[in-house]
C-alpha cells in the first residue's frame, strides 16, 4: 500500500467556530493521538485529505514541523447531508506494529444458476501490520448452491492479518429468489389441485 503524505499545520484555536473557519477555508481539523502522547490538534489539506480517505485503511504520513509520524484515520466525522469532511481522527502507528482495523468484504464469482447472494456482513475486522493494510477481503461464491453460507471462518485472509470478528458471523448467504420461490409453490398448489 503506498502512503499518502499530508503537511499538518498545529491547530491553536477549537470549537465549532474555529472548525467553520478553517473549513471555509479548504481545511479540515484534525487530531492525532496514540503511543501514550498526548493529543495534538492539527489541519490538514482539505483536498488531499479527502481523496486520500477515499480509500480503505489508507496510511498517511503526516508532516508536522518538519518532522514525520506514520498515521491511520480511526474515525471520519462527515456532514450527514452534504457529505463533506467535518473532523478526522488520526492513530499514530510505527512499521511493524499491528492494528486492528475494519476492511470491505468484497463477493467474487457467481453462485448456482437460480440463486442469489445476499451480503449479511459488510465488513470484517482484522489485525494486520499498520503499513501493510488490506483493502478488502474476497469472498468467493462461485457453484455455491442455495442455502449455503460463508461464515468469517471460512474467509481466506490475507497474508499477514489474523481474524478479530467473531468466526461464526456469516458474511455471505445464497438464496433463491422469494418472488421465484413464490411462484413455485403457486404452481405445485395449482398441480395438486388440479389432480
Amino acid at each position: 500500500m503506498s502512503e499518502v503524505k499530508l503537511v499538518a499545520t498545529a491547530r491553536s484555536e477549537f470549537g465549532k467556530g474555529a472548525a467553520r473557519r478553517l473549513r471555509r477555508a479548504n481545511q479540515i481539523p484534525a487530531v492525532l493521538y496514540g503511543h501514550g502522547t498526548d493529543p495534538v490538534h492539527v489541519s490538514l489539506p482539505g483536498h488531499a485529505t479527502m481523496m486520500a480517505l477515499k480509500q480503505a485503511n489508507a496510511l498517511f504520513t503526516i508532516e508536522l514541523d518538519g518532522t514525520d509520524t506514520l498515521a491511520i484515520a480511526k474515525d471520519v466525522q462527515r456532514d450527514p447531508v452534504r457529505q463533506i469532511i467535518e473532523h478526522v481522527d488520526l492513530l499514530l502507528v510505527r512499521k511493524g506494529e499491528k492494528v486492528e482495523v475494519e476492511v470491505p468484504v468484497t463477493v467474487v464469482g457467481e453462485s448456482a444458476p437460480g440463486t442469489i447472494h445476499i451480503v449479511e456482513t459488510q465488513n470484517v475486522a482484522l489485525e494486520a501490520e499498520a503499513t501493510h493494510l488490506p483493502q478488502h477481503v474476497e469472498v468467493n461464491i462461485d457453484g455455491l448452491e442455495a442455502g449455503a453460507q460463508v461464515t468469517a471462518a471460512d474467509l481466506t485472509l490475507p497474508q499477514g492479518t489474523s481474524l478479530v470478528t467473531d468466526a461464526e458471523i456469516v458474511m455471505v448467504a445464497i438464496a433463491v429468489p422469494r418472488s421465484e420461490a413464490a411462484d413455485d409453490a403457486a404452481e405445485e398448489s395449482a398441480e395438486a389441485a388440479a389432480e
